[in-house]
Formats: C-alpha cells, structure tokens, sequence
C-alpha cells in the first residue's frame, strides 16, 4: 500500500517550443524530469497529453504515486473551467486542458497560466517570499506579468491580466504580431531581441545570451540591448504607478545577464519616477523553473495536500541543462 510519503504531484510547463514536466515529491524535490519539443507546427495539444501520460507513468516506475498534475500554458487561460481560451504561440483556442487530461490520467488538474503560475512560486518560496503585492514578468518568448495584489494573483475580467508584452511603449514603432506596434514584447522579450538584432543587421539565429556577450563590442547588440532596457524600464515605471507594488521580480533568459541587464533597467524605471521611489527589482529564484514549480504547487492544492512556507524552494530544484 502506498504511504503518504511516497505521494507525488506532477507539473507540466508548456511552451511555444518545448514541454517541461516534473515529477515533485511530497519535500518539493524534483525527483525526475522530461522536456520534449511542443510541435506548434504539428499538434500541440497531442504532445501535452503524451507528456503528461508519460509522466505519470514514470512516477509509478519511481514507485511514486501521483495525487494530482497541474500543467500551465500561456495566452488566456480560464483557470476556473481549465479551458485555455487562446495561446497564440502554440495555437491552441478553446482547448478544455482539464477535461482533457483528467480523462487520459484519472486524476485531479489543476490549469493555469505560466506567468500566475511562476508567481506563485516566488510567493511561496522565491524573491517574493512573505509579500502580499507585487509583480513577477518573465521575459521569454513573450512577456506577461502575474499581478499579485493581498496574495492573490490577479486573472482580471476575461482571464487577460498581465498581457503586458503588449503595452505600447514605443507609439508608432516596430509592428508587433498582435497587430499594434511599439509593443513592449517587441523590443524587450527574448525573441523579440533576437528577431530586432537579425533584422538590423546582427548575427543571424543569435540568441538573448549572445547578444548579451556581444553587447559591448557589437555596436547593433548595444542598439537593441539599450532599446529593450528603456522600453521596460517605462513600462514597469507605469505598472509601478498603477499598481504599486511592494516588488518586481524578473525573470528568462534575459534577466541571467545580471548586472548588465538589471543596472539598465532599474535605471530607467527610476528616471521615470521623478516624485517617488522604485520598488525593488529583483531576479528569479527560480529562473526558466518557475512556473513548473507554481504547477506542482497548484498540483498540489488542488489535491488537498498542504503546501508549507518554503515548499520547492530553488534548493530543491535543479537548475535546467
């Protein structure tokens, strides 16, 4: 007979490009992991029930019994039906995920959306640990945001809040795919600085990471580097002012640069500021992880299973590659 202890939660992260899946025992260990590509191209939600069936039956071969799976998405994401409205980047519409997956595994599931979900994480045991507002932005493929305001992450009206990336923070500028220009997610998302960089001239296929290395030789990487620093700067000097957080957290790839990305942006968002102080603007506990935490920690939850101050703390959690 299976005791509590060998109990389990499953967490499923999904992507524009890959599905990350965990299987997280009861301490918020990382006991085994899988990422597979997520075939936007193909059919995306084919590869979202094959992981997770995988993943549950890889957890019985640990001898771990799951009690429940929590799998986030991007786009718009009715957490309350566990039906993803629209996800532009995996071309997913009216996808009942819960449903869905209940069915394949015969356990309960929790849906969210990646940005809420890595809120969180933090909120539980990251660098928003004890904090009742603030805000987390992953700077990714795209960029949203978890609002967290009295300890609730904030869906809004039509499960929409925190579409950030399409804050206009150039008026008139580069056309964005939403169909506006100037978009924050334009200039200051992973893909977005790759895209920008290669279209001005820079090394074709370069990533976020590369363009930081070459930012102080490269006088194009200094161009978009400079452009995406300012405009998120504006725009978290805004969302400071609407909503008043007591911190901002960021995360992606952008944010590993450290200094050379944070210094920049701080200082803008101060510059915008000229009656006020900034919040503090911190970095990801949990990084590219964050949000297959904030799985397992709604896994959990929606198990009846209790999750304790510091549960998944990044100590737990081994770093990705």
């Amino acid at each position: 007979m299976t005791q509590p202890e060998d109990r389990c939660v499953l967490a499923v992260d999904v992507g524009g490009t890959t599905i990350k899946g965990a299987v997280v025992d009861e301490d918020g260990r990382f006991r085994h992991s899988l990422v597979v590509p997520s075939q936007a191209d193909d059919d995306p939600v084919k590869a979202v029930r094959s992981l997770c069936l995988r993943l549950r039956d890889d957890a019985l071969a640990l001898g771990v019994t799951p009690a429940a799976i929590g799998v986030v998405t991007p786009g718009i994401v009715d957490e309350v039906d566990g039906v993803v409205r629209y996800a532009a980047n995996l071309r997913f519409r009216d996808v009942p995920l819960r449903a869905l997956i209940g069915n394949d595994l015969g356990l309960p599931v929790a849906v969210g959306h990646d940005a809420r979900a890595a809120g969180v994480a933090e909120a539980v045991a990251g660098a928003a640990r004890g904090l009742d507002n603030f805000l987390l932005l992953p700077l990714g493929t795209g960029i949203a945001a978890a609002v967290v305001v009295h300890g609730m992450p904030v869906s809004g009206a039509t499960a929409s809040a925190g579409e950030v990336g399409h804050m206009p923070v150039y008026p008139g500028g580069e056309p964005c795919s939403c169909g506006q220009r100037g978009c924050l997610e334009v200039y200051a998302s992973a893909g977005g600085l790759a895209r920008r960089y290669a279209r001005l001239g820079g090394t074709p296929g370069s990533d976020s990471r590369a363009i930081a290395d070459a930012v102080a030789t490269d006088p194009v990487a200094r161009a978009v580097w400079d452009d995406a620093t300012q405009a998120l700067g504006t725009a978290l000097a805004t969302l400071t002012l609407t909503l008043d957080p007591a911190r901002i957290v960021l995360g992606g790839g952008l944010a590993d640069a450290g200094a050379l990305f944070f210094d920049p942006v701080r200082d803008a968002l101060r510059a915008a500021l000229a009656w006020r102080n900034p919040p503090p603007v911190l970095r990801s506990a949990f990084g590219a992880q964050a949000a297959q935490v904030g799985a397992a920690v709604m896994a959990r939850r929606e198990a009846g299973l209790p999750v304790p101050d510091a549960w998944g703390a990044p100590e737990l959690v081994p770093p990705v590659g």
